[in-house]
């Protein structure tokens, strides 16, 4: 006597299925970012905050007229460095918004289980929104980088009347301006990686959400306890931890990476550690913390199960 056993229609189904395409998920998760109108509504008040520093420039028109005048070069440095920098910490919060509320809704909404269900790769499934979250992060580079060279036009028109002052403008200015594009760059990625390191290990939109945004204030406020607790404890150890702290160091990266010639463009800078750092210090512990958060975004996503 033999005995046979036949599959069902729906476990053959399931059997043959082909698994999804890594660029088919990542679609989907550049769809729902285009679907999610709030993230219009930041990029519009991320261009207003760009056009404000010029704004004050021709409200002050008289005083940039004459710096432009008597040193063209080095006023177009202080112009680059400000107005980048507006850039480079406003684009911060948008980018944690759309990394937390891309990885978190899944766990929040119990989504992620459907999506796993049906064949989803859990890494396949973190690389395609972090590489949409990548695709957003470098239209708001380029698109601010735009605007910004718009803007500067519009204002030098203004403020001078011509445009004389680009004549300065030398092949080493343009070599600064990149390698402070490249410092933007690097801070939108570890930014990324930390809600999305953050958003993992707290598995809801509401905790990548919240420790995202107040990881960076936090970074930088604690530099004053730790100023505090070398007044009271009179040990140096305090000051040479704030050089192994994340937002000090990208503070003053460009400052550590630029040539003496674009010091006016790295003048512009928040709380810095409180210990001297260099250009090559500060890649290290950018690439150290950058190393964690992905550590700790794969190694969860890859090793914790996701019954809840």
């Amino acid at each position: 006597m033999s005995l046979s056993v036949t599959a069902s229609p729906v476990a053959q189904t399931r059997a043959s299925a082909p698994r999804p395409r890594f660029f088919g998920v990542l679609r989907g998760e550049l769809f729902k970012i285009a679907k999610q109108r709030s993230n219009y509504i930041m990029a519009l008040l991320l261009a207003g905050v760009i056009f404000l520093p010029y704004l004050v420039t021709i409200a002050n028109s008289d005083r940039i007229k004459a710096f432009l005048t008597a040193a063209p070069l080095a006023a177009l440095y202080r112009e680059m460095g400000s107005n980048l920098l507006v850039l480079r910490v406003f684009a911060g919060p948008i980018l944690i918004l759309v990394t937390a509320r891309l990885i978190g809704m899944e766990y929040s909404n119990g989504t992620i289980r459907v999506l796993l269900s049906r064949g989803v790769g859990r890494l396949q499934l973190l690389g395609a929104k972090l590489m949409a979250v990548g695709i957003v992060a470098l239209v708001i580079l380029v698109g601010g980088l735009l605007i910004n060279l718009v803007l500067a036009v519009v204002m030098l028109s203004a403020v001078m009347g011509n445009l004389n002052a680009l004549k300065a403008l030398d092949s080493g200015f343009w070599q600064d301006a990149l390698v402070y594009t490249g410092t933007i760059a690097i801070s939108m990625g570890v930014t990324i990686l930390m809600a999305a390191a953050l958003a993992v290990l707290g598995r809801s939109l509401a905790f990548g959400l919240s420790a995202g945004l107040i990881f960076f204030p936090a970074d930088n406020i604690g530099i004053i306890f730790f100023a505090l607790a070398n007044l009271l404890t009179k040990s140096d150890a305090w000051l040479l931890a704030t050089g192994d702290l994340l937002g000090p160091n990208l503070n003053v990266m460009a400052h550590g990476v630029l040539p003496a010639r674009a010091a006016g463009a790295a003048a512009f800078g928040l709380q810095p550690p409180l210990v001297p750092v260099d250009g090559a210090h500060t890649l290290l512990v950018t690439a150290l913390w950058t190393a964690a958060f992905v550590a700790v975004a794969v190694g969860l996503t890859w090793k914790r199960d996701v019954t809840q």
